[in-house]
């Protein structure tokens, strides 16, 4: 089976032609084409967290390709009563071709993935947002072409999910990631260390932006953080990306957000909404590259439909 749980799971090779058949799928969209790869497939989206792109970008991703999605909360489901995750695991796979799961800890997820019959994509884990990611590298190629050898900046929280996606991501697609983030909001040190030279870390979010042809943030406090709230308010203060800071950049650089935004705390107004912003071309292509995804690890690839 083709589990998606982190970036890694996918060879660079298989990374070129996903982006290649969601260009393709986007574009077909667009010129009104109806497909049918995933015909009489069914994908179930598990969401033990809130969501609003994950759950809508996947259930439309798999309707487009003539699937089906199905939607199962934790609070409507017999998770909230202690049904074991092992017996839903069991059951859940059974009834469908691919999951989408979306949880707290990654040991969570590992075990779905033990009990599970098809394969399991990671909507979301405290660990890692690589669907997130994926989708933010093909946006930064639709605007500005190879990301090899490129420089992505990403200012703030860098212990959370989507740095250390994007830190994962960094040896595979041969960027330099070039991370702002205050002392104790960094990502464990053997993460670091598997980046190697594909990492620059620094306390000061100018450095961090210096030269990069992408800026990246996300918010402060993220879910099941709120307790931290004032706290991480109080150690992210220059944190912001604004104009003034985005103006450290390569002319030109693209801005990232996976939303929701804090507009005034991590990113300005006038960042997220001025010409350099990428923010909700990003958001629409999480559908087109889940599409291409959820073809790989149902088919077994994308290679034949990409030449059919």
């Amino acid at each position: 089976m083709r589990h998606f749980l982190r970036m890694t799971d996918l060879e660079r090779g298989e990374a070129r032609r996903l982006f290649a058949r969601a260009a393709q799928l986007k574009r077909r969209r667009r010129e009104g084409h109806l497909e049918d790869s995933l015909a009489g497939k069914t994908v179930v989206l598990l969401m033990e967290k809130a969501s609003t792109r994950t759950r809508l970008s996947f259930a439309a991703a798999a309707f487009q390709l003539g699937g089906h999605a199905i939607e199962l909360t934790a609070s409507t489901s017999q998770i909230a009563r202690g049904e074991p995750l092992s017996d839903t695991a069991r059951v859940v796979s059974s009834y469908s071709d691919a999951v989408v799961m979306r949880t707290t800890a990654d040991a969570r997820l590992e075990e779905f993935v033990r009990w599970s019959s098809v394969p399991v994509i990671n909507g979301l884990t405290d660990g890692g947002h690589p669907v997130q990611v994926l989708t933010d590298l093909f946006t930064v190629e639709e605007a500005l072409g190879a990301v090899s050898g490129r420089r992505i900046a990403f200012v703030g929280d860098g212990s959370g999910n989507m740095a250390r996606s994007f830190l994962e991501a960094a040896p595979l697609f041969d960027f330099t990631f070039q991370l702002g983030a205050p002392p104790q909001f960094r990502p464990p040190p053997a993460e670091a260390q598997a980046a190697g030279r594909h990492l620059v870390v620094t306390g000061d979010p100018r450095e961090a932006v210096a030269g990069a042809d992408v800026v990246v943030t996300d918010v402060w406090t993220s879910m099941g953080q709120e307790a931290e709230a004032a706290a991480r308010l109080k150690a992210f203060q220059g944190f912001t990306v604004d104009a003034a800071l985005l103006a450290g950049a390569r002319a030109g650089a693209v801005v990232l957000h996976c939303l929701p935004a804090h507009r005034g705390e991590e990113i300005s107004a006038e960042v997220l909404e001025g010409p350099q912003s990428r923010i909700f071309e990003e958001a629409e292509n999480r559908m087109h590259v889940q599409k291409a995804l959820l073809e790989h690890v149902i088919l077994g690839g994308v290679q034949d439909v990409i030449e059919a």
